[in-house]
């Protein structure tokens, strides 16, 4: 029972401490939430008896590809200090190397996502919408000031709690921005419902932009609280879009692979039709359709960027609501509150990806996360590991990440 539980657990730490200065985590079975690549739950930090959320990557040294992207996130975590971007809070102590197949990170838990919120019948009045908005495209000035492009932003991967601040989470799928146009990236990302139409049409280079479209339809989303672009494949995504933004130019359209162009003007001509965005509801008011047009850019080159998207005057309400009552960065003292001098700020130096380019085997990736992960527990609290007599121990353990059937559709291989 939880009180028979409550003292074994706090028995095992105590031996612990003692024994190997480390300190055991119970698992909560009470929440636990299914993403791509991990799994979260749940957890009390017996340090300090706060709830917080473990994260669990499981088959992590599959392959060098893997491993390279699992480094990745996890460095990128721990470089994160900003409100509105989850960042790891701990890492749990490793085992030995030889047993080393898991990582499980510490980060603040969050009672809920935008996509329950949205989906839910809880009312969404237009402070909420701007207040979400805001806090969006604020984290992602700071992961575009460092140079991350996040590759898939959705409602799901934005956390909220119940005063309504978010967070943006999910960097499994998050790179470097690659300034050189000659070098291709991947096309498998992004969540098909949020994904820019120069990856829908086979560009080999894109740049944050497609985080930005990706905000547009999220922002469509709180609006109409539906979909904007539900289509069951990428081609018809990437019709429904044309739907609405016409037909593009052919500079609009020079990244795209030649088939893709091909598609497009085989098709009849169409006239934009965007004035049905006003229809989405009562608050798609002008200002609120305006800055949703400057997100909803066929061309990326002439997409709104995250900060000149702060500057617009729909989200001045959603500025001030945020820092009268909800950020950690101002504060309220018996005279009146005193204001950041930086409301929305970045990150300087930009994160560093260098590190990637000596990693050339899942054996030497794996002892380099080790370290990785020791080092980082220098000078910290008291290092945490799993109670593995804990009740909800075995079912975390073996717990899966999401299935096929559960992932974001493949981008589409033109002809």
């Amino acid at each position: 029972n939880k009180k028979g539980f409550l003292k074994n657990h706090v028995i095992l730490k105590t031996e612990i401490i003692a024994a190997k200065n480390l300190t055991f985590i119970g698992i909560s079975p009470c929440l636990m939430a299914y993403f791509s690549s991990f799994l979260l739950r749940s957890v009390t930090d017996p340090r300090d008896g706060k709830r917080v959320a473990l994260k669990k990557m499981p088959n992590v040294f599959q392959n060098l590809v893997s491993c390279k992207r699992v480094f990745r996130e996890l460095k990128m975590l721990c470089f994160f200090k900003h409100d509105n971007v989850l960042s790891a809070l701990d890492i749990l102590q490793p085992p030995h190397i030889d047993y080393f197949e898991e990582i499980y990170v510490v980060t603040e838990l969050m009672q809920s996502d935008l996509h329950k919120i949205i989906v839910s019948p809880q009312p969404l009045s237009s402070d909420h919408v701007k207040v979400f908005l805001y806090q969006i495209l604020r984290g992602l000035k700071y992961l575009h000031s460092a140079g991350i492009l996040h590759r898939d932003i959705k409602p799901g991967n934005l956390l909220v709690n119940s005063n309504c601040v978010l967070k943006i989470c999910d960097f499994g799928l998050a790179r470097v921005e690659e300034l050189d146009e000659s070098r291709h990236m991947t096309q498998e990302v992004v969540t098909q419902y949020y994904r820019a139409p120069e990856i829908l049409m086979g560009s080999r280079h894109y740049s944050n932009a497609i985080d930005i479209w990706s905000v547009g339809c999220i922002f469509a989303e709180l609006l109409g609280r539906r979909i904007l672009f539900q289509a069951q494949s990428p081609i018809q995504q990437l019709d429904l879009i044309t739907d609405l933004l016409g037909t593009p130019s052919l500079e609009a359209m020079r990244t795209a692979c030649e088939g893709a162009r091909a598609h497009i003007l085989r098709g009849p001509h169409k006239q934009p039709s965007l004035p049905v965005l006003y229809t989405l509801s009562s608050q798609a008011t002008h200002e609120a359709v305006h800055l949703l047009c400057r997100m909803l850019v066929f061309d990326p080159s002439k997409r709104i960027s995250a900060k000149d998207a702060l500057a617009h005057p729909y989200l001045d309400e959603g500025r001030l609501r945020y820092h009268t009552c909800m950020c950690k960065c101002c504060y309220t003292t018996s005279s009146g509150r005193v204001y950041t001098s930086d409301f929305e700020p970045v990150t300087n130096p930009k994160f560093d990806d260098g590190f990637e380019k000596n990693l050339t085997s899942v054996r030497q990736v794996k002892e380099i996360i080790h370290q990785f992960i020791l080092e980082q527990q220098k000078g910290n609290r008291v290092p945490l590991c799993i109670n593995p007599q804990s009740a909800a121990f075995k079912s975390f353990i073996s717990s899966t990440v999401a299935q096929p059937s559960e992932m974001p559709p493949s981008p589409l291989v033109w002809e």
